[in-house]
């Protein structure tokens, strides 16, 4: 048995620490889990936006994940920003040759500034080759509706676009509510069936939301590798995000920073 549960976050590098890989790895500390990284991409951004980004090559992330993987192992994983079509199925490849488990897949699209993140290809290969591997895919309304090719205005469109995306093969998909209107937010989580989840929590009135998407699947796989079941790891996870978004960080121009440390003791006051 290993002493502390352990994490591999597979995602792009955010020099400006409030979201991708340096998002991912603080939540991991917070949470007491060991956080690894497969770094997928160097982008150049800031709470402003992101201005460009540069892809590794797919063989070189392949072997970022092999090598972290055979060496210390792992208890879950989750992907963030993939690049390309190409680094996507390098993703795919490594986690079943590798035999990966507990895969949290958030399929970033577009960054909150409006910058394509991830092609038209790219999509369709984490749809064929990386959702049938996953244990979970955290869309949020728009990546929802790129996912299973329809509008959504309303709940029961966040419900039938969920069993959609079931049909990719992925063990279950949680649908996250924060881009439709109302002052509380509903994520729903669907794991087939005829039953759904409602996680509900009340809107954050906050411009400071840089990373928010990256934080909660990051939560979610930190308590999966912790052994708790799926529905429990959301809850908890969400909880955490909640914490994260009321204690916020007006840091730099643009969107600011979640305070991904509030729930370590002082960090919430040294703030």
């Amino acid at each position: 048995m290993t002493p502390v549960p352990r994490v591999l976050t597979i995602a792009g590098s955010d020099p400006s620490g409030g979201a991708g890989v340096q998002a991912d790895m603080k939540t991991f500390t917070a949470l007491g889990v060991y956080g690894m990284s497969a770094v997928t991409s160097i982008t150049v951004q800031n709470t402003e936006g992101v201005q460009e980004a540069f892809n590794l090559p797919p063989e070189l992330v392949y072997r970022q994940i092999k090598v972290v993987v055979e060496d210390i192992g792992l208890d879950a994983a989750k992907t963030g920003m993939l690049g390309s079509s190409d680094i996507a199925s390098a993703v795919a490849r490594a986690v079943k040759d590798l035999g990966i488990k507990n895969l949290v897949v958030d399929p970033i699209l577009k960054s909150s500034s409006g910058k394509d993140l991830l092609d038209t290809q790219g999509v369709e290969v984490l749809k064929r080759e990386l959702l049938p591997l996953a244990r979970l895919v955290t869309p949020n309304v728009p990546e929802a509706e790129a996912l299973c090719g329809m509008r959504i205005k309303r709940l029961r469109d966040v419900e039938l676009c969920a069993q959609e995306i079931l049909n990719t093969g992925v063990e279950a998909v949680l649908i996250k509510g924060g881009h439709m209107e109302g002052s509380k937010v509903v994520d729903v989580l669907y794991m087939g069936g005829d039953e759904f989840h409602y996680f509900v929590r009340d809107r954050v009135k906050t411009r400071n939301t840089h990373g928010t998407g990256c934080t909660l699947s990051a939560a979610i796989a930190a308590f999966l590798a912790k052994g708790k079941g799926l529905e429990e790891a959301v809850e908890r996870a969400r909880d955490y995000l909640q914490g994260a978004l009321e204690r916020s960080l007006s840091i730099g121009k643009g969107r600011g920073p979640l305070n991904h440390m509030w729930n370590i003791e002082g960090c919430a006051e040294d703030f």
